[in-house]
Formats: structure tokens, sequence, C-alpha cells
């Protein structure tokens, strides 16, 4: 298959009925990335869209010989135009000839008529300036003909150009500066895209792929959503206390098959599993108290700390598994989100959208579901989603929208592989559910259904 064969089959996946049951690439190092998808009605993906690295498109061979071509044809164009010029810089010296000529014609008949005048001197320059000019006679028959070879290039290189833009709109580019432009644009509608059809309602989650086993029984990983393209780094954080190291794996390749890492040093240790990267900074609950700290790991320094007023702490308000995860930092395609219980909202869960810069409450939501009988819990486009527990059999039954203030009682199963979870968040840019469950680092897909109106078409 040739590479541009195999960019166009991959470019746009179609399944039908087919749930996606492994997050990575098949190979490592091939960086593929999701784009956008929607369900219909019966949760089956009707559009996913994938893209392979843009340097794949250089190798494209189909491409290369094109671009060399018309670079071809362009080297060509300028040999044209320099004979061109030449030629009509030529025909302009000869044509002027030609004038003298018809003067001299003219003479002549001035000779014949006045013959008898002068004859012999004019006769003398007559000749002398016929000597002069005879040779350009040839160079003139010559320079027509060349004028005429002249026409037919350019007649050649207007048809070749003719054709050769039929074939750039049948391939899509004809250089390589053009193609990148035309992904790039590409790109971005896609993301604005994404930015619509990544929401939507959880339908399903898939089977988890098992990333790799380490650590304790507890502890937390994930990657940044809002990180820029090409940075793939992984976060990880062991334990749920009385710690303050985090790891920082160069990729999710690192990750999985070395031991090769950063360690970044808080100023505090944590609580709890429901740290959060985001951004290019850690987001966590400083180890008994409700106060959240940002940490950015530029400057390894706090940029912003903030209490979360009326939260619990230290182990008032944690998930079923205890754990002092009272206080779970989450992100979404909306934001950062803080996930906590109150005395005043009778320990069920508050739900609270903060600015990432500043820390604080954006808005708030109050929920009729007691933190402490969540196994665990996670956003996904601004709805809240509760597990019924954290080990043995478990499924997702609780789901509040911030959109609409409204909960409601579902039904979605998810296999919890190895008996304990610790810690589940959601990454909008994966869209996938990373879990440590029992010292195993975990990815599932998600599934969401999502209604195109035609507004948004």
């Amino acid at each position: 298959m040739q590479p541009s064969s195999k960019i166009l089959s991959l470019i746009v996946l179609v399944l039908m009925g087919t749930e996606l049951t492994q997050v990575l690439p098949a190979n490592p190092e091939e960086s593929w990335q999701v784009y956008s998808s929607a369900q219909d009605s019966e949760g089956r993906c009707v559009c996913t869209v994938v893209a392979p690295q843009q340097s794949m498109c250089s190798r494209d061979a189909r491409t290369k010989q094109l671009r060399q071509l018309l670079e071809k044809v362009q080297n060509m164009t300028q040999s044209i135009q320099v004979l061109d010029q030449r030629t009509q810089r030529d025909l302009q010296y000869v044509e002027k000839m030609e004038v003298q000529l018809r003067g001299l014609e003219t003479k002549f008949r001035q000779v014949e008529e006045n013959h008898k005048q002068n004859i012999a001197k004019q006769y003398k320059a007559i000749k002398s300036k016929m000597e002069e000019i005879r040779p350009l006679i040839p160079v003139l028959e010559e320079y027509k003909a060349d004028a005429k070879l002249v026409l037919q290039f350019k007649e050649e290189v207007q048809n070749l150009t003719s054709v050769l833009s039929e074939l750039q709109e049948e391939m899509g580019a004809y250089d390589y500066e053009e193609l990148h432009n035309r992904v790039s644009g590409l790109e971005e509608r896609l993301r604005a895209c994404m930015q619509k059809l990544a929401c939507g309602k959880l339908t399903g989650i898939s089977d988890p792929v098992t990333i790799k086993t380490s650590g304790s029984r507890f502890g937390s990983w994930m990657t940044d959503p809002a990180a820029p393209e090409g940075d793939t780094r992984v976060w990880y954080m062991d334990g749920y206390h009385n710690n303050r190291f985090v790891r920082e794996y160069k990729s999710m390749a690192d990750f999985m098959t070395t031991d090769n890492f950063t360690s970044h040093r808080l100023p505090h240790p944590w609580s709890g599993t429901g740290q959060v990267v985001y951004n290019g900074s850690i987001y966590f609950n400083k180890f008994q108290s409700h106060i959240i700290i940002k940490f950015d790991f530029k400057t390894s320094a706090i940029s912003k700390s903030r209490q979360l007023d009326n939260a619990g702490y230290n182990n008032m308000y944690h998930y079923a598994w205890g754990g002092h995860s009272d206080i779970d930092l989450m992100v979404d395609e909306g934001g950062l989100w803080a996930v906590y219980a109150t005395n005043q909202n009778a320990g069920n869960i508050v739900i609270s959208k903060l600015n990432p810069s500043t820390l604080q409450i954006i808005k708030s939501w109050t929920t009729n579901h007691p933190k402490r009988s969540a196994g665990e819990a996670f956003m996904i486009c601004g709805t809240l989603y509760v597990t019924n527990g954290y080990s043995g059999g478990t499924k997702v039954y609780y789901a509040y929208s911030t959109n609409s203030s409204t909960y409601e009682y579902i039904d979605i199963a998810f296999q919890n592989k190895y008996s304990h979870i610790s810690m589940l968040d959601y990454n909008p840019r994966d869209r996938a559910l990373y879990a440590w469950n029992n010292g195993h680092q975990v990815l599932y897909n998600v599934t969401l259904f999502h209604v195109i109106s035609s507004q948004e078409l």
C-alpha cells in the first residue's frame, strides 16, 4: 500500500457497532489523535476521525513525485521566460532593420526616378548599406522561427499547468508547504468540531486496558489534557498521604516500558488521590486541610492556593474506600472542578466549578447523593458520574448534570478488573478514563451519545 493510501485509509475510520477496546496505538512511535466522534441512538460510532503525524505526509511517494514534476515545470518556465525576453529583444532589433530595409526600397525607387542625378554617389551609399544589412536577413528568419517556438513552449506549459492543477485538485496538494497549511487548517476545523462533538451523554465504558503494574494499592496517574501538541508526559503519584514526590515520564511509551523519570518535590504532602495536572500545573488538596494548591512545574513553586470553604477534610466525607479522599479535583471539556461534601449539604456531594488561575469558585451545585456512599466519581461534559462501589462488581449508576441542575439513575457496566478502584478520572483530550486499580494503572475508553443539530453542521 502506498503511504498516501495508508493515510487516506486511516484518516476516516468508521466503526459500526464496535467499541474501541484499546486507547493506545499499536505502535507507540506513531502518534494518532482522535479528533471527533458521535454516536447514533443505538450507541454506534458514526464518525471517528484520526490522523497520523504530519511528517508522514512528507514521505508520501505520490506527493513527492508531483512536487518534483512541478519543480521541473517551474524551472522550464523560467528558462522559457529568459528565452522569450532575449527573443523579443532581438526581434525588436530586427524589426528596426525591417524598417530600414523598407526605407532602402524607397531610396531605390528614388534612384530609379532620379538615376541621372548623383547616381554614382547614391549607388555607392546604397551598396554600403546593403552590405551592412544583408546578414540580418537570415537572422530575421531565424528569430521569427524562435518566436514561433517560444509560443509553442508557452502553450505547452499552459496545458501542462492546467493538467497539474487538475492533479492538484485530485490529490489535494502539490507542494508540502501548501499540504502542511491545508492539514493545519483541517486540524483547526477538526478541533473546533471536536469541541462540539466530544460532549455528550455517557452511554458505555470499554473493557480496561492495563498500561502498567506498579506502586502501592492506592495512587493516581494522569496526563495533561491542556498540554501543547507533542507533550505526552505522564504524571504518577503513589499513595494517598504523607508523600510529596511526583514522577514525570516523558511519554506514555516511557511510562510503559522504562523506569526513567524526573522527580518533582511538592512543598506539601497531598491528601487523597484526587489530584489533576492541567495546563502545566498540578492541583492538589493539601494534607489534613481543605486548602487547594496550584503548583507550577516550570517554576517549581506554588502559583496559587485557596481554602475551599465548608469542605469536609481529613476523612470526614471521603469516598467509600476512605483514603482521605474528601476533595476530588477533576478536569473535563468545561475546565476545572472540585467535588466534595459539606455539613451544610448534610454530607451530600457538592460540585464546584473553579477558576483555574485564581481557584475561586465560579458556581456550585448541591446534589442529593451522599459522598461516603460513592465508590468513585468523574466529570464528563459538565455531568458528574458516580459509581456504586470501589470493589467487586461495579457500575456507574448516578449522574448529575450541572447544565440542567438535574440528576438521574443510570446503569452503565464498569469492569473492576483488579477489585479495588482508588482513583478514576476522565481526560477530555484522550476521551478516556484513567484509573488506579489495586496497584495497576488502567485505561478505559468511553462512548458518548451526541445528537448533531442542523445548526452545528
